[in-house]
């Protein structure tokens, strides 16, 4: 299955990315058929340049873009890109909420002969003689 991806490419802590049509199994930094376009997200601002024509043919041959890829091609106004996202159904923990933990039951240990537990009884109390 043919994927359009992200490839990191760059120095460290210098990112860039190349957008490529690769198979989905194959290494993130390995072979790949096509170039289709970059990504410079650490340049001000960010830069994202792509052959829009290449990607609509690859889709329609079967490749599928990334989550990530189909939301910055989104955000830069290619149509049709909606149905590749992943919905993000997450909801971040609140500062102001107590967090609940579910509480664990412990199944009840089977009775081994256990010694039956006898009532304490009570003294009686001592009057003080006056």
């Amino acid at each position: 299955m043919l994927k359009i991806r992200l490839s990191r490419t760059g120095r460290t802590n210098y990112p860039a990315y190349r957008i490529v049509v690769a198979e989905h199994s194959s290494a993130v930094k390995g072979k790949f058929q096509e170039i289709l376009g970059h990504y410079l997200p650490s340049r001000n601002p960010k830069v994202l340049e792509y052959d829009e024509k290449k990607i609509k043919e690859w889709i329609a041959k079967g490749a599928k873009p990334s989550d990530t890829v189909a939301s910055l091609l989104k955000r830069n106004g290619v149509s049709d890109m909606e149905k590749f996202i992943e919905p993000r159904t997450k909801k971040r923990k609140s500062k102001h909420e107590p967090e609940v933990k579910p509480e664990i039951v412990a199944a009840p240990a089977p009775a081994e002969e256990a010694p039956a537990e006898k009532p304490a009884e009570e003294a009686p109390a001592e009057e003080k003689s006056e």
